[in-house]
């Protein structure tokens, strides 16, 4: 894909894309791991790690977010939030950057609604969200988190993978599903592997749809790597 590690910088403690930010801090990335069956044609296994420079000391304003365990499938109708920077975050096609840190609030969507949208594109490994008002994500913000609330925990429901545009009640968006992947994720962790935390959720069926460490972060193979909701966001220099 023609990454250049040295190129990518990861800012956390982010609120404005300018002026001042004093909880600001930021990393370079030292080692980006793509899934190994990435399908580009498919949008399958759209998820990748990124190791940093160095480690991040967390503050009020830079928290983990959750990984979920093996196996947890969210129900249709969970509340969920997806965060992002595109210009009036919920509406049109949103391509263009915004300043301010935007956030629209979603629900999961079920897998037989989610197949009946986009076909066989739809397997396990993915997760849909959407808007009754027609509001989600915009293109721009693909690669972003999708978070659901349990409890005082945060956990990170999915990765943004597939969007028609920001607007379209008839499309939700997809997401890559992180509980998929526990497996993966823990084997490119030799010493002080993140723990996994169950959600109340129903038990997967075939069609159904603690803390992480932040020297690995996930992120989709779209190239837009915003992934700790309210405080992560990368840039990549043209």
């Amino acid at each position: 894909m023609g990454l250049n590690e040295s190129h990518i910088v990861m800012y956390f403690g982010r609120l404005s894309q300018s002026g001042l930010n004093p909880n600001e801090i930021s990393r370079t990335a030292s080692r980006i791991i793509i899934h190994p069956n990435y399908n580009f044609s498919m949008v399958n296994n759209d998820i990748a790690l990124v190791q940093l420079s160095s480690s991040v000391t967390f503050s009020d304003y830079i928290k983990p977010v959750c990984l979920p365990a093996a196996g947890i499938v969210f129900s249709t109708g969970t509340e969920s939030w997806a965060t992002g920077w595109a210009t009036g975050l919920g509406t049109g096609w949103g391509n263009n950057v915004t300043d301010t840190l935007q956030e629209v609030k979603l629900s999961i969507v079920s897998y037989s609604d989610c197949y009946n949208s986009y076909g066989p594109i739809i397997t396990s490994n993915k997760i849909c969200a959407g808007n009754q008002r027609a509001k989600n994500i915009c293109p721009i913000n693909i690669g972003g988190p999708m978070v659901s609330r349990n409890g005082s925990l945060w956990i990170e429901s999915g990765i943004a993978s597939y969007i028609s545009r920001c607007d379209d009640p008839k499309h939700p968006v997809v997401y890559t599903r992180v509980s998929q992947y526990q497996d993966w994720i823990k084997s490119y962790m030799s010493s002080n592997p993140p723990g996994f935390v169950e959600f109340n959720v129903e038990k997967p069926t075939s069609k159904s749809n603690f803390r992480s460490v932040l020297n690995l972060l996930l992120f989709s193979l779209s190239l837009t790597f915003s992934i700790i909701p309210f405080t992560f966001s990368a840039y990549l220099p043209s």
